[in-house]
């Protein structure tokens, strides 16, 4: 599916067939979930063999393992991903129940729950922290100190992916990839603030993770520009290609924008002086 046709659209509408053909939906068009659509993207690049060096993500992609196991496009890309609960400490192993004999062996499992991100984080101790400094902001430098741990991911999606990127050549030895976790420890706080797991491994310098991971607050600075600034939310057709049409507007008038503001400055030009001269003496 082409790249113009992935907006969202809820179940609201395609359990209404007739509503859907009023407002030209393509048949073809069926809801999918955000991740989905992402996976989509990842893909539609992959086969104009683009490459993004980089994929950021907020907490609500909390599959980004699925992701990464089910997208040809994305096992190619790097990427890290803000998280919130809890992870497996590195050291951390699964255990095989002793086989009954009857049915097919149980698959490993961990024993003991993951651990909260918080937890870990303050284990790692205050002197693995340091200060790094991402960008120059409207009110100063913007520094904060972080840490970056080796952790292994959590949770039932992130078993199930991992069972599956083995794609059914080998059984699955029921342990878990290791993920580079990065912690941001604010300045004057009790607890570590932020956390961002990502597949870059533990050795990129951390003013890297640092740069990558606060790159959503740029993005969320543009989504918001192109709302407010210029009216990709003020559209009030009804059709789904008119749409199409005012979000495709309003991005080339976005990307306008910015390589204006990206763009050498000319020297404007000097001016002459309009206030009379002094006079002369003798």
């Amino acid at each position: 599916m082409p790249l113009e046709w992935q907006l969202y659209l809820p179940r609201l509408w395609t359990d209404e067939p007739d509503r859907c053909r009023r407002a030209d939906v393509p048949q073809e068009v069926v809801h999918r979930t955000n991740w989905r659509l992402a996976l989509g993207l990842l893909d539609t690049l992959a086969q104009w063999q683009l490459e993004a060096p980089v994929v950021v993500a907020d907490a609500g992609y909390r599959r980004q393992h699925a992701v990464q196991a089910r997208s040809p496009g994305a096992r190619a890309m790097s990427w890290p991903c803000k998280v919130r609960k809890s992870a497996h400490p590195e050291e951390a192993e699964p255990r095989q129940p002793a086989y009954g004999g009857l049915g097919p062996p149980a698959l490993p499992r961990y024993r003991l729950p993951p651990r909260a991100l918080s937890t870990l984080a303050v284990e790692t101790g205050a002197e693995q922290f340091s200060e790094v400094t991402w960008r120059q902001g409207s009110k100063g430098a913007m520094t904060s100190w972080f840490a970056v741990l080796t952790v292994r991911p959590a949770g039932k999606q992130s078993l199930a992916a991992a069972q599956e990127s083995v794609g059914g050549r080998r059984r699955w030895d029921g342990i878990l990839p290791t993920r580079t976790l990065l912690v941001e420890w604010a300045q004057g706080q009790g607890a570590p603030t932020d956390y961002w797991m990502s597949n870059l491994p533990a050795t990129t310098p951390v003013a890297d993770l640092v740069r990558w991971a606060k790159t959503r607050r740029r993005i969320e600075h543009d989504y918001r520009e192109l709302k407010h600034g210029l009216g990709l939310d003020h559209f009030e057709g009804r059709t789904w290609p008119g749409r199409h049409h005012h979000v495709t507007l309003v991005t080339a008038a976005q990307a306008f924008l910015t390589l204006r503001t990206l763009g050498p400055k000319a020297e404007a030009p000097a001016r002459a002086s309009t206030r009379p001269s002094p006079p002369k003496t003798c």
